[in-house]
């Protein structure tokens, strides 16, 4: 038998780095699928109530009726907002920061709307099936020519098949923004909204690029999941200016409401020095005073910080979140009792905001006096009836059962907060069931610590599967 010469090798290190590739690849396609929700969501009563506000007049535009879809602030400073799910819109605090308008916001709104009334956050799977289908053939392809001896050859196979890929996978997602530009025009044309604002950001945007040296040449265009800001405005600009909204001024009282919400997220985001540069003590401005409030505050200088809310009340004694702010500070700084009466007249004022009432629960119960916990249990359950999404005020309502001796409820109350914070899948599963043990059988608790016991469980195993 004759020894034949060695065969040259393709060379194992190689063949894993294409299949790290391959593997980048399909990644890259499952986040676009599942945006990541790293960033804590933030949640403020009165930046609620004006997103929605700005909201409702482009779901009605839309078809839709108000409240339908709503708006969630992530504390991130990045630039950006995106869909999730079906009918859930996240933006960044950085895109708040960045706006100089309410309009400006209201244009992005329009834009991500047009991607809900699209489906496109469901409907990108479509995009990433046929690009997976197409990585994994060509994986196959080049694994077979790799076989047969053909090593650089299946080389070349796997490396174009993933390049092509990818550019399928980016222009389905560049033909979805380019559809989202042009129904949410349509939406804040129908809603009397200029779209002044929508254009205004486009160009913060691209000036951005600019700034980090984007190319805006078609070359470029290939590898990027949005189409060039460049023709995005001058596509929308020929849309806009013709339309009868176009010169129509903006709802002054919204965008007052807007300045305030951005300089109050700005005093409590920024490092207190950067706030007190920004809004120096000769402005008195509600926006200027409202962000000093939180810098004097986040820096442990409770008084000033309440001297800046008393100014704000000042000008408005009824305001419900000035109120809120008076007993927020009075309440961290280890004044509960004090926090009591301005939260009281803040719930009111409100109609049971219900961030606000599981503020007020938390300070009645952090009077530490017994007398009080027959109010507190009142307004947390009213707030958790309004809002259930709301994991702390579960907890202090748990904190209320739990000194009445009602372990059941107690547990139960854990359960909800545990089953809203994530990662506490094993934590909720328990909770429920000890919550079931001590309710009675087929009441409506027993009935909700059972979903919650039934949805925990799989999620458990789930993630022993994953392990």
């Amino acid at each position: 038998m004759t020894a034949l010469p060695p065969q040259p090798a393709f060379g194992a290190q190689r063949l894993r780095s294409l299949f790290r590739i391959a593997l980048t690849l399909l990644a890259m396609f499952a986040i676009a699928v599942r945006p990541s929700m790293a960033q804590s969501i933030l949640r403020d009563a009165e930046t609620e109530a004006l997103f929605q506000d700005m909201m409702d007049p482009l779901l009605v535009a839309a078809g839709l009726k108000p409240g339908q879809v709503r708006v969630h602030l992530l504390g991130d400073r990045s630039i950006n907002a995106f869909v999730a799910g079906s009918q859930d819109i996240y933006v960044f605090s950085g895109l708040i920061e960045a706006a100089d308008s309410a309009e400006e916001v209201q244009g992005v709104l329009a834009h991500e709307l047009g991607h809900v009334m699209g489906g496109h956050a469901i409907r990108v799977n479509e995009g990433a099936k046929t690009a997976t289908g197409i990585s994994l053939l060509s994986l196959l392809l080049g694994a077979a020519a790799i076989a047969a001896g053909g090593g650089e050859a299946g080389m070349g196979i796997m490396m174009a098949g993933q390049q092509a890929a990818l550019g399928k996978f980016l222009a389905f997602s560049r033909v979805q923004e380019s559809t989202a530009d042009a129904a949410g025009a349509q939406y804040l044309s129908k809603a009397g909204i200029s779209g002044r604002g929508s254009l205004a950001f486009f160009k913060k945007l691209q000036n951005l690029e600019f700034r980090y040296g984007v190319k805006q040449d078609d070359d470029q265009a290939y590898g990027r999941t949005h189409p060039m800001s460049g023709d995005r405005i001058q596509t929308l600009r020929e849309v806009y200016v013709i339309d009868p909204a176009w010169e129509k001024p903006a709802d002054p009282k919204i965008e007052a409401r807007f300045q305030r919400i951005k300089a109050k997220l700005s005093g409590y985001m920024a490092e207190p020095e950067r706030t007190l540069r920004k809004f120096p003590e000769s402005n008195t401005t509600i926006p200027a005073r409202y962000a000093r409030a939180y810098a004097w505050h986040k820096s442990a200088y409770p008084q000033k910080a309440l001297t800046e809310v008393e100014g704000l009340l000042a000008t408005n004694p009824s305001d419900p979140y000035f109120l809120e702010l008076e007993g927020q500070v009075l309440l961290e700084s280890g004044r509960p009792k004090e926090a009591i009466p301005a939260l009281r007249k803040a719930v009111t004022n409100s109609r049971a905001q219900p961030l606000i009432s599981a503020t007020l629960g938390h300070a009645l119960i952090a009077t530490e006096d017994p007398a009080n916990y027959a109010e507190a249990e009142e307004v947390l359950k009213t707030a958790v009836a309004l809002d259930n999404q709301n994991p702390f005020a579960w907890y202090q309502l748990g904190i209320v059962y739990a000194n009445k001796g009602d372990q059941a409820r107690a547990a139960l109350a854990s359960a909800e907060r545990y089953q809203l914070e994530g990662g506490q899948s094993g934590l909720a599963l328990r909770n429920a069931d000890m919550a079931m043990q001590g309710l009675p059988q087929g009441s409506p608790d027993w009935i909700r610590a059972q979903d919650i016991s039934l949805v925990a469980r799989a999620e458990v195993e789930r993630e022993r599967k994953r392990r």
